[in-house]
């Protein structure tokens, strides 16, 4: 029972995020000392209570016992004197009939008081005295003590929960940067307070300066990547471009058709890798107007023998903000893809702000579901082989007009699904 309950508490201490456990701590700790500093305040006024008490009950004795020698009888009226007294308690009882004076403090029962007593002869000689408002200043003072150590559990509570709150929103903001980073927004940094991390002696200062210093190193790795693959791309086009002048000179041949075909295929790469360096650099901007998206992509299919299927007619067209030029890339990648690693038969549909393009193959590979498209990886085997850029052009050029692009694989029959959703805009009159 006791294990289950460790591992509870350990479970629900660690579930708690960052900031409670830091805004607990100060509370827990300021708990701990309130208890411990109420416990001697305790423990130290009950000890003294019980000192005087006792002192008071032996003077008490002496009194009566005086009396007593010179009036040969005791008063019960006074301080609760008694010879042989049946309620004097056991213990002290026999300590007076062996001889000793003694005392005994009763605080705790419903009549707190103390006793008092000595051997008088053959008899017991008692006094007691009550001590009922000393217990209730003892109580009194147990729930100031409750009360001003609540006092200062909550200031140390409210007092950690601002220091969590300034520690969580810090490594929040730190995060979201890194996140901002991991999303391809290379130039964003975390702000650090002027010195630096050194001046201050801040652990968070330092993680952030080391994020920078981190983002700064990968901005500058990447941005020379992109530099080498727009210049290698850029001088591969001339000497191609004059080898498939070569090529259509050739005289009709086997060979020559799959010389001509190898010389389309890399200039098509070449192509396709200058456009991922000018989207990776955001060189373009896009050319934004407003279109009926229906019209727009049917148009597109036609082109391409593949006509798009529109679910609402033209007076309910959805209107849609977009880079024609730049959407017809978008369609014509994922139909090729579709094609070229898919199965037939491939389908375009237009459902409001959405296009979706489907095919009939195998689907998409979990791999690829999990972590978008790669440059030159196709995911599996079984859709074919290829460069892997088609799908890397798709997703840069909807994120350059603002469009977002889901893959995902039929639910029932299978196939791949790719849905391209637009930002909608009224219809211009």
């Amino acid at each position: 029972m006791i294990r289950r309950a460790a591992r509870r508490v350990r479970g629900f201490v660690a579930g708690l995020s960052l900031r409670w456990k830091i805004a607990a701590l100060p509370a827990a700790g300021a708990a701990l000392v309130a208890l411990a500093i109420g416990v001697l305040i305790h423990q130290a006024r009950t000890a003294q209570v019980a000192e005087t008490a006792r002192e008071s009950a032996v003077a008490e004795l002496y009194r009566v016992r005086q009396l007593y020698e010179l009036t040969g009888h005791v008063d019960p009226q006074d301080t609760g004197a008694a010879l042989d007294s049946p309620e004097l308690p056991a213990a002290l009882d026999a300590n007076a009939r062996a001889g000793s004076r003694n005392t005994y403090l009763d605080l705790s029962g419903p009549t707190p008081s103390v006793w008092a007593a000595r051997p008088i002869g053959d008899q017991v000689l008692s006094v007691r005295l009550p001590l009922g408002a000393q217990r209730a200043e003892i109580g009194d003072l147990d729930r100031s003590l409750v009360m001003w150590g609540a006092v200062v559990v909550a200031l140390a509570a409210l007092a950690g929960a601002a220091l969590a709150s300034r520690l969580s929103r810090r490594l929040r903001s730190a995060a979201a940067t890194a996140r901002r980073i991991s999303n391809g927004d290379l130039d964003a940094r975390i702000a650090i307070r002027p010195g630096g991390p050194r001046a201050t002696k801040d652990e968070v200062a330092e993680l952030s300066a080391a994020l920078n210093t981190m983002a700064a190193s990968l901005q500058r790795r990447i941005e020379t990547e992109q530099r080498f693959t727009a210049d290698v791309a850029h001088e591969l086009r001339t000497p191609l471009t004059g080898l498939q002048t070569a090529a259509e000179l050739l005289p009709p041949s086997r060979p020559t058709e799959l010389v001509r075909d190898r010389v389309n295929a890399l200039r098509t790469l070449t192509e396709d890798l200058l456009e991922v360096a000018r989207l990776d650099s955001h060189a373009e901007e896009p050319d934004l107007s407003t279109h009926p998206l229906g019209r727009l992509v049917r148009s597109i299919t036609e082109r391409l023998g593949c006509p798009a299927q529109v679910s609402a007619p033209e007076a309910a067209e959805t209107y849609v903000r977009t880079d024609a030029r730049r959407l017809a890339r978008i369609v014509t990648n994922l139909l090729v893809n579709a094609r070229k690693h898919g199965g037939d038969p491939v389908e375009v549909r237009v459902e409001g702000p959405r296009v979706v393009v489907r095919d009939h193959g195998p689907g998409f590979p979990e791999k690829l579901l999990a972590d978008g498209p790669q440059r030159f990886l196709t995911g599996a085997a079984e859709r074919g082989q290829g460069s892997g850029l088609g799908l890397t052009i798709a997703f840069g050029q909807a994120r350059a007009i603002g469009a977002r692009v889901e893959l995902a694989n039929h639910p029932d029959d299978g196939g791949a699904v790719v849905v391209v959703t637009l930002p909608t805009t009224p219809e211009e009159g």
